[in-house]
């Protein structure tokens, strides 16, 4: 197909997606997500933690927890590499929450400047879980 895009997506302990695409949307750094479609300009760009939209060749539209990362688009074709792909019924509500309260009690006590930005990331990947799997509950 010419408005297709071949797309693939690997977390640290699976190969989430191989296939052809239409669309892929990724979490970006600055908050917002940055879209890719059939023959998007080269590039390599960094993933932030949340949500990513996938719609493949054949429309279905797949929507799914992400970890950093990084995505490279070159010659049509996607390669995404990533921390933790999760779809929204594999996230684990209960764990995310406790993840998020075991953070915010972390970051009341004193530490060091690195220990402080790890507690901050795994406070924002629990916060992006949870409003995953919040958005997908039927």
């Amino acid at each position: 197909m010419a408005n297709t895009f071949k797309a693939k997506i690997i977390a640290s302990n699976k190969v989430f997606y191989d296939g052809l695409a239409q669309s892929l949307t990724i979490p970006y750094i600055d908050g917002g997500g940055m879209a890719f479609l059939a023959h998007h300009e080269n590039s390599v760009v960094t993933i932030d933690t949340g949500e990513m939209k996938l719609v493949t060749d054949s429309g279905e539209k797949i929507e799914a927890f992400i970890s950093d990362g990084f995505l490279e688009f070159f010659d049509n074709e996607a390669t995404m590499l990533c921390v933790s792909v999760e779809l929204p019924e594999e996230i684990d509500a209960r764990r995310a929450q406790e993840a998020k309260e075991r953070a915010e009690e972390e970051l009341r006590q004193k530490m060091s400047q690195i220990d402080y930005y790890t507690t901050k990331a795994n406070l924002s990947r629990a916060m992006e879980r949870i409003k995953v799997k919040n958005r997908h509950q039927i």
